[in-house]
This record gives C-alpha cells, sequence and structure tokens, in this order.
C-alpha cells in the first residue's frame, strides 16, 4: 500500500521589504548536503575520538553513526554552518559516555556465577571426615585440646593463646605439638 505523505502547508507570500531572518537562519548550513560534506570530510576523526573514549571498532562506528543521525534529525537547531562539527563531536562524547554507563551497569546487573558445587560422595567424606577428626579431638588430652582449639580454630597466635589460657609460651608450644602428633596417630589408624 502506497504511502501518501501530506503536502507542507501552504506558506503567506512574504510581504515586499520584509526579512524573514529566522528561515535564513535555518538554512545556512543545516542543509543535509552540508551534513553529508561534514559526515565525508570528518569521519575519521570522530571515529579516532569515539576510539579515545570506547575500546572496540564495532562501539566507536555505531556511536558515530549514531551522531551523525542525531545530528541531522536536529539541524534545524544548528544554525551556523561552523558549529556543525562542534555539534557532532559533543555528541560523540556523550553517547560514548552512555554507552560506558550501559556496560558499567550491565556488569554490576550480571549475576555471579555459582561456586564449584562439591558432589554429594565429597560432601559425605568430607562429613567423614570431620567426624573423624571430632572424635580424635575428643580423645586428646584436655590441655591439648584447648591449645589446638585455639591456635587452629579461634585462629590465634601461641602468645595469645598463653595469655588465654595462662600458661607459658613454651608450654602452649609443646601441648600443640604433642596433640598434633596425637592427632595424626589417630587420624591415620584404621576404624
Amino acid at each position: 500500500m502506497p504511502v501518501i505523505a501530506p503536502m507542507p502547508a501552504a506558506r503567506p507570500a512574504p510581504i515586499p521589504g520584509q526579512r524573514d531572518g529566522a528561515d535564513d537562519t535555518v538554512a545556512a548550513g543545516t542543509t543535509v548536503d552540508h551534513l553529508t560534506e561534514t559526515y565525508r570530510a570528518h569521519y575519521r576523526s570522530l571515529l579516532g575520538l569515539a576510539a579515545l573514549l570506547l575500546d572496540d571498532t564495532a562501539s566507536c562506528e555505531d556511536v558515530v553513526q549514531e551522531a551523525f543521525i542525531r545530528v541531522h534529525s536536529a539541524r534545524k537547531r544548528v544554525r551556523d554552518p561552523e558549529k556543525t562539527l562542534a555539534y557532532l563531536r559533543q555528541t560523540v562524547v556523550n553517547l560514548s559516555r552512555s554507552a560506558l554507563r550501559r556496560r558499567i551497569l550491565g556488569l554490576k546487573l550480571l549475576s555471579k556465577p555459582m561456586p564449584d558445587m562439591a558432589s554429594a560422595e565429597e560432601g559425605a567424606y568430607d562429613l567423614l571426615e570431620r567426624d573423624s577428626l571430632i572424635k580424635a579431638m575428643k580423645g586428646l588430652q584436655r590441655r591439648q585440646r584447648e591449645v589446638l582449639v585455639l591456635r587452629y580454630f579461634a585462629d590465634m597466635t601461641e602468645a595469645q593463646v598463653a595469655e588465654t589460657l595462662g600458661l607459658s609460651l613454651g608450654s602452649v608450644k609443646a601441648y600443640g605439638s604433642r596433640g598434633i602428633a596425637a592427632l595424626r596417630i589417630a587420624m591415620e589408624a584404621p576404624v
């Protein structure tokens, strides 16, 4: 089906001696021919500007083409033909900023990958190992157990363990080494 465009409204005839200044300034330099020439002359330099702001060539080309489209659609607001290039440069910068903002937002919204899940067998093995460690820890002397729990599970230094238990630093080291030796023997023994 053919599309029928409406006819432009008829303008009243100009009054002799009176200038319609607004039409002259809009028509000067904002024509499609002027934009086409600007496109041909400055496409590469605008592409270089976008390349300084963005990282991939496809995005740079998209930004520059979008800038020309936007300036073309708003060409009636560009009254001075000398400012067309300045408008284009500013539009390239603004569109590059918008593209970067969208990327950052997209990265923030990406879901974080799930950590590797252990298989059921691994979980059962870890549970058995933990149970045997708890059983072996219960078989230690009370001071050895206290030193090992504070040192390795509470992540305290030997000096902090000594202060907490009211022992000398040498006693903490002795209880710790004897406790680890006893755990090694208990964990290696067949159940």
